[in-house]
Formats: structure tokens, C-alpha cells, sequence
């Protein structure tokens, strides 16, 4: 039974009819969001779950959440979880987040880049894009003469899909430095007001969707990883198996930027501590795990 897009209106009254969560079913799709995805909801959180997945369970036509969850099991697509995965799937970003990041990459980043004529970087959770927006324009800035590409990735079709079309209603675009505003995004004819990537800013960056607890390669390693504010919805040992593998994809002595809520402290990982949520992959690989 395929589901019908989330994006349809269903009258608020209709949604209200779809019954709250049941303990047992609570604990079927908490156990599916961890297994397939890294999401620890944790106990609490049956009101958030109802209410991010009724509109999936209603316009699905199914009886109940447990009719739901044996659906995304059987469906050999993948589509239904997918779906699952855009609803309850977190996407607060900005322009400009934890702006001393982008401070450290103009610091310390940039002059590492500088002494190539091509550098890829990755965004591991990209979210709805503002985050590679931020690198792209950055750059642009202060190496135009390289090329450097962003590799952008999320689990969430969804916010990929938004990313990728790189246009942000005007308030969302309050954080951008008016230069960037005037140099590297266009007016988009309203009502409502909002704003697009430049073309020439949008090629810098290619997006595909990536589940951080699968096993990924990629051809060449990268010098910087951003990978912000998404570790702090996976339970910790989650949070080592994927910092294992984002230090693996990170070239020696490059850098892993997490979240300032995010400190890889208590997590067993193979790096060097630079600054408050930033990282360094010594540039001898080390034998054994340590604890920062």
C-alpha cells in the first residue's frame, strides 16, 4: 500500500482521530528508529512520535500504528521507511550556525586548502543545506582561484530535496552577511519574499542521501568533515561506531567539527582534541582507542 505524500492537507480533526501510541507499539517503532537509523527515542517521547508519524498512519489507511510498523518491515522498497525516517527526522539549522566553526576553518582550514588546486570536503548531516550554503560562499570568499567542492549528505530525503533547491524564505536568510545576500543569492519573485543560491555557488555542491550507520567508502579521503548536531540523537555506542567511521573517511591530520553539544568526551575515538568541538586525526594512526 503505498503511502500518500505527508505534504497533504488532512483536516486537523482527522489527524485527532488517529489514537496516541500504544506502550507496545511505542516500543516496535523505538526499536525500528534505532536499528535502521541510530534515533534513541527514549521514553517520553510517545507524544513527539504520534504526532510526527498520525499523518503517515491516516493517509495510509491503516488501522493502527502496529498495522503501520508491519508495513515498513515487509515493504521491500525501502519507501515507507524512508518516509518514516523524513517525519521523524530533526532539520533545525541556519546560516552561519556556531559561527566560530567558520571562524576555525578561515583560520586553520583554509591555508591547509590553500596549498592544493582541488580540495572536496564533506557535510555529513546536511540537513536542509544552510550549513553547505555557509562553506560554499565562505570559500568563494577567500579561495576563489581553487576548487573546492562540498560533498553534502543526510538521511533525510526531504531536507535534501530542500537543500538542493537552495531557495530560503527571507527570514531564514536574516543571519547571512548582507555582502553574501548582494553577491551570492538572488531575489526570488514573491509574495513570499525569499531568496536562491547563485548557480555559480549551487555547482560548488552535490548531494545524495547516506545513512551514517551504514558502511560507506568514498574514493580519496577528506581533509574536513563537518558532521554537526546530529550525534546527540544516537545513544553512545552509535556515537562511537559512527565517529569510527567518520575517522576513517578523514585524511591524516584532517578535521572532525561536531556540534558544541556534541563533545566526544566519555566516546571512545581515535582523535586529537583541538578546540571545543573540534577534532584532529593524528597524522600517525594510532593502535589503540582513547578517551578524551
Amino acid at each position: 500500500m503505498p503511502l500518500i505524500s505527508r505534504n497533504l492537507e488532512i483536516p486537523r480533526g482527522e489527524l485527532e482521530s488517529v489514537p496516541a501510541l500504544a506502550p507496545d507499539e511505542f516500543e516496535q517503532l523505538r526499536r525500528l528508529a534505532h536499528r535502521t537509523f541510530g534515533l534513541d527515542l527514549k521514553p517520553g517521547k510517545e507524544e513527539l512520535v504520534t504526532a510526527r508519524l498520525r499523518r503517515l498512519v491516516l493517509s495510509g489507511g491503516f488501522g493502527s500504528y502496529r498495522d503501520y510498523y508491519r508495513h515498513i518491515v515487509k515493504d521491500s522498497t525501502g519507501e515507507a521507511l524512508a518516509a518514516m525516517i523524513d517525519a521523524l527526522a530533526t532539520n533545525h539549522t541556519s546560516f552561519l550556525r556556531e559561527p566560530d566553526h567558520f571562524d576555525f576553518v578561515r583560520q586553520m582550514v583554509v591555508p591547509m586548502l590553500a596549498r592544493h588546486e582541488s580540495s572536496e570536503i564533506w557535510s555529513a548531516a546536511c540537513s536542509t543545506g544552510e550549513e553547505v550554503w555557509t562553506l560554499a560562499c565562505l570559500f568563494q570568499d577567500v579561495l576563489p582561484a581553487r576548487k573546492i567542492r562540498i560533498c553534502a549528505t543526510d538521511i533525510s530525503r526531504k531536507a535534501l530535496h530542500f537543500a538542493s533547491q537552495a531557495r530560503y524564505p527571507a527570514e531564514r536568510c536574516q543571519g547571512v552577511p548582507p555582502a553574501w545576500l548582494g553577491r551570492y543569492f538572488t531575489p526570488e519573485p514573491g509574495p513570499p519574499k525569499a531568496y536562491r543560491v547563485t548557480p555559480q555557488i549551487r555547482s560548488l555542491a552535490s548531494f545524495r542521501r547516506l545513512n551514517l550507520l551504514e558502511t560507506y567508502g568514498w574514493p580519496r579521503p577528506f581533509p574536513v568533515i563537518f558532521c554537526r548536531n546530529v550525534m546527540i540523537y544516537f545513544d553512545k555506542p552509535t556515537q562511537e561506531r559512527v565517529v569510527r567511521q567518520l575517522t576513517e573517511s578523514l585524511e591524516p591530520g584532517g578535521y572532525l567539527l561536531v556540534g558544541h553539544a556534541e563533545s566526544l568526551t566519555r566516546v571512545a575515538h581515535a582523535l586529537e582534541y583541538v578546540r571545543p568541538a573540534v577534532y584532529r586525526k593524528p597524522a600517525r594512526r594510532r593502535d589503540s582507542w582513547s578517551r578524551s
